[in-house]
């Protein structure tokens, strides 16, 4: 069984992934209308991802006999600068959920949950691809923002995203 401080961290991180689902939703919607289809569609598999992590941990809070919280999902922005401010908050989002992915790492070494240690250490993982990844097509941006014709080969590239179930075996 998981401790009470350890599974309202848990149910905070299910809450946590379902806004970033939402998040990039909206990211996607606003790239869609400014006409960035590849982006848009990166974006909207990006929250397909959140949606499959939110949906991980929940079934992670069932399996160690905790009971899953659900809490109200703040609204996200809806309208954006420009297709950089949209990475730019996509980078400072993955940021902030690796700090709350770190804490719910140490609070399971503090209360000696190994289970959910390992558990979450595929997160831990996890954010560090998303960050470098943020970083990387931030940076891709701001370097071809003056050049509409590099950013909507950027955007082509960007279209050949596909969901991958990051957890196969869970969706059986």
């Amino acid at each position: 069984m998981i401790k009470s401080k350890l599974t309202k961290a848990l149910n905070d991180q299910v809450n946590a992934e379902y806004y970033s689902s939402y998040l990039y939703l909206a990211m996607s919607a606003y790239a869609d209308k400014e006409g960035f289809k590849g982006i848009a569609n990166w974006l909207f598999i990006q929250a397909q991802e959140e949606l499959a992590h939110g949906t991980h941990i929940y079934q992670h809070i069932l399996e160690r006999g905790a009971a899953p919280a659900f809490n109200t999902i703040q609204a996200p922005p809806a309208s954006f600068a420009g297709i950089e401010e949209v990475f730019e908050k996509v980078l400072a989002h993955e940021q902030y959920v690796t700090e709350l992915i770190n804490n719910i790492a140490s609070l399971a070494l503090k209360e000696s949950d190994h289970a959910s240690y390992n558990f979450i250490m595929w997160y831990v993982n996890e954010q560090v691809e998303e960050e470098a990844t943020a970083g990387e097509l931030l940076a891709k941006i701001k370097a071809v923002a003056d050049n509409k014709g590099l950013l909507y080969t950027l955007d082509a590239q960007l279209a050949s995203r596909a969901f991958v179930n990051p957890f196969p075996a869970a969706a059986d």
